[in-house]
């Protein structure tokens, strides 16, 4: 005797007994076919979630597995027709079905977008799931198995890092508010399914005239995440840190619960930590930036020298803080000129040059036939003996009258590992006057320096400046070298503080680090 068909049927036997399966277009259980009772047995016999679609009218016999993944449409979907269960989903699902009725090719769909009305709202749904025909003794496709797994969680979950990770990645170079606003925006426009409408409101800013939102709600202190119910839609505050806020209007299609608001927390903090490390760089960089630009003084000429001096601050916020000048007078009347760079980009690199300008002052003014060799040798013996923590180029230029008859400016120079000078010559070519340098100060204690001579003629200009002005990430010394002598060539006119500024103003947004530059024009 052959089992009844619903014998395994277990906590769905109930839900079985209750259809009246004879007003259906299954008919009286006791007329099934065979192929529709093997089916059944088959599908009640197993805990994955396994349905059946039979016959041409598509009706749903299915086990306690599909129950559980279709939720509220149970009991009711039992032997309804499909069509009638998932009119939400039929334009997706009905052509599968009809192809494989028709053509008896099995289908295989992986991750697929499924919208389910199983609850009071239609929800976001993904699933992978298998329509395979049954066939009947004779051969005929009398329904389909449908095998499924709802992989939603792990669907949205995957989104969802991927939009943390990116946002965590973009956010990493940004350098001021408005930076971190926008690019945050434009991240989190990529994730409309959970996030349709967003805004970022910036600590002390205005609320746009244009906000799709109202003003913010009073939220209590320590509270991270505020819900206001606006309609059918629900909108998320959550402040940021220094009073800032992030608003969302939440999915419709999700639950505004659990994971969903953890997401949005985690957002919120990647915003609020940016934010806060933003003003951090920008109060360093204005405390760096104050402190350099009043210990770079005005610097004192004579020799009827054309003197200008230019500091440019670094792009980046992060980077700030041991580029230097000077030009100072010697007790013989001699014209003392100096360019040097502290190695790191920070409050301590700031302070060490004012504490190597000073020294260099110092010891140029007070050694006894001041070259510059001399003075670098001395500066080096005092970083030693002091213990000054620092580690820095430097190139110094002595200008003396020449007794010549053309006039032209003696120039004696030493570097300690720094970029060349160039000399625009008063016909309009440009050279590099020394490509050899001596070790960084503060290395060696007791390292060799030496003096190397040329002279500056008249309505020639000399430049000194710091590598930020040359080196690129994208571009080796050489090619930004290269720059700089096509930037100066044929501006023999330009007075050395036109010549700066020309300098300044061919930069754009070349630079990455900070910049001092030095230019010298001797009186034609």
């Amino acid at each position: 005797m052959r089992p009844h068909p619903f014998a395994q049927a277990g906590a769905l036997s109930a839900a079985y007994d209750a259809v009246d399966w004879a007003s259906t277009p299954l008919g009286p259980v006791d007329g099934w076919s065979p192929a529709l009772r093997s089916a059944v047995d088959l599908t009640l016999s197993t805990r994955f979630p396994v349905t059946l679609i039979w016959g041409p009218e598509m009706v749903l016999v299915y086990n306690q597995g599909y129950a559980d993944l279709i939720a509220a449409k149970h009991p009711q979907a039992l032997g309804s027709r499909c069509e009638d269960v998932f009119p939400e989903a039929w334009d997706v699902v009905g052509p599968m079905l009809h192809s494989v009725l028709e053509t008896g090719v099995p289908t295989w769909v992986e991750d697929t977008y499924l919208p389910l009305q199983r609850s009071s709202y239609l929800e976001e749904c993904y699933f992978t799931f298998s329509y395979s025909p049954v066939r009947g003794d004779d051969g005929r496709i009398e329904g389909i198995l449908d095998i499924s797994v709802e992989t939603t969680g792990y669907v949205i979950t995957r989104r969802r890092l991927a939009m943390l990770a990116q946002l965590s990645d973009t956010l990493s170079s940004a350098e001021d508010d408005d930076t971190v606003a926008a690019r945050a925006a434009a991240v989190l426009a990529t994730d409309p399914a959970d996030l349709p409408q967003v805004e970022i409101r910036l600590p002390g800013g205005p609320v746009r005239e244009t906000s799709p939102f109202g003003p913010a709600p009073a939220i209590a202190e320590g509270v991270d995440l505020h819900l206001d119910s606006e309609g059918a839609s629900t909108v998320a505050w959550l402040p940021l840190s220094l009073g800032g806020m992030l608003v969302v209007r939440l999915s419709e299609q999700l639950e505004p619960t659990g994971l969903y608001l953890d997401f949005l927390r985690l957002i919120a903090a990647n915003l609020g930590q940016t934010l806060t490390r933003v003003r951090s760089l920008e109060a360093e960089r204005g405390l760096s930036e104050a402190l350099q630009k009043a210990l770079l003084t005005r610097p004192a000429g004579s020799l009827e020298l054309d003197v200008a001096v230019r500091y440019v601050p670094a792009s980046d916020l992060a980077q700030v803080g041991g580029d230097w000048y000077d030009a100072f007078l010697l007790p013989d009347g001699s014209q003392m000129l100096a360019i040097g760079d502290v190695a790191g980009h920070d409050q301590r690199a700031a302070a060490a040059m004012a504490q190597l300008r000073n020294l260099v002052r110092g010891v140029a003014y007070t050694l006894p036939n001041a070259t510059p060799a001399a003075v670098l040798s001395g500066l080096d013996r005092a970083i030693d003996g002091l213990e000054v923590d620092a580690v820095a180029t430097a190139l110094l230029v002595r200008v003396d009258r020449s007794a010549t008859a053309d006039q032209a400016l003696g120039l004696t120079w030493s570097n300690a590992g720094h970029p060349p000078p160039l000399m625009l010559e008063a016909d309009g070519s440009v050279r590099v006057v020394d490509s050899q340098h001596d070790l960084l100060l503060g290395a060696e204690p007791t390292a060799a320096r030496r003096d190397q001579q040329c002279s500056l003629a008249p309505g020639a200009s000399l430049l000194l400046y710091t590598d930020g002005l040359v080196e690129r990430r994208e571009a080796s010394f050489d090619a930004g070298l290269a720059w700089l002598r096509d930037t100066v060539a044929g501006q023999q006119e330009l007075g050395a503080a036109q010549l700066a500024e020309h300098i300044i103003g061919q930069l754009g947004e070349r630079f990455s680090d900070d910049i001092a530059l030095l230019v010298v024009r001797a009186p034609q």
